[in-house]
């Protein structure tokens, strides 16, 4: 029964879509986020693995959002859905390379905070999800850098996607929450005698290399990058 409800609601986003003429348009405005429509969309896995659906909160607010009456996402509209071309048609909107998932773009202060937000994070509209073509754990997230000290195979401006599940090893680059530091910083992991160094890879930084204690956090391991073009 579950699965038949949750396919109604499937046909009636179309509908909503089609009648908004665009995802982007529908996201916009019902006040969520058409990346994440498109994953619904796609069925793309949540962290439990299962297919991500349209629960209560989004089918209120595209009720809402389109003007419709309560519960009407829950309620069969059979002769619209045979006007649509492809009912309840899944969409591949990132052509190209095998996408695995989209991962949201986040602060630098959220990162250190990740895994906890993670848990009941739901992008809000405006917010950027960005494809990743390579397999990584549902808790990843996106950064973009700023500052030049890990230049130059880092660049201001590019984006690095971080899994925080990935084992934090020597030579990985991390992202790690410092004692006394408002928001996350980015470094090379060194592991030499059994003490732990970030390195900058910037030759001419200052402090190229520190050493970090027990009250850092490593947040996450860089497991692809996208550069600005």
């Amino acid at each position: 029964m579950a699965r038949l409800h949750e396919q109604i609601r499937r046909n009636n986003l179309e509908l909503l879509i089609a009648e908004a003429r665009s995802a982007i348009r529908l996201a916009e405005r019902v006040g969520t986020n058409s990346s994440y429509l498109s994953q619904v969309r796609r069925r793309m896995q949540t962290k439990k693995g299962t297919p991500r659906s349209i629960g209560d909160d989004l089918a209120g607010k595209l009720e809402r959002g389109m003007g419709k009456p309560e519960g009407w996402m829950d309620e069969t509209h059979e002769a619209e859905w045979d006007r649509l071309p492809s009912p309840g048609k899944q969409i591949n909107a990132y052509p190209g390379p095998d996408i695995k998932a989209c991962y949201p773009v986040i602060s630098w202060v959220q990162a250190g905070e990740w895994m906890e937000i993670a848990e009941d994070y739901e992008p809000q509209y405006g917010a950027e999800l960005l494809p990743c073509p390579v397999k990584c754990s549902p808790e990843t997230y996106v950064l973009r850098l700023h500052g030049v000290s890990m230049e130059p195979k880092f660049h201001d401006g590019d984006l690095i996607f971080v899994d925080p599940n990935v084992e934090p090893v020597h030579g990985k680059y991390v992202v790690v929450m410092l004692e006394d530091t408002a928001e996350a910083t980015f470094k090379q992991l060194i592991v030499e005698g059994g003490r732990e160094y970030l390195k900058a890879l910037n030759p001419n930084w200052p402090d190229p290399i520190i050493e970090i204690n027990q009250n850092a956090r490593i947040c996450g391991v860089v497991v692809f990058k996208g550069e600005m073009v």
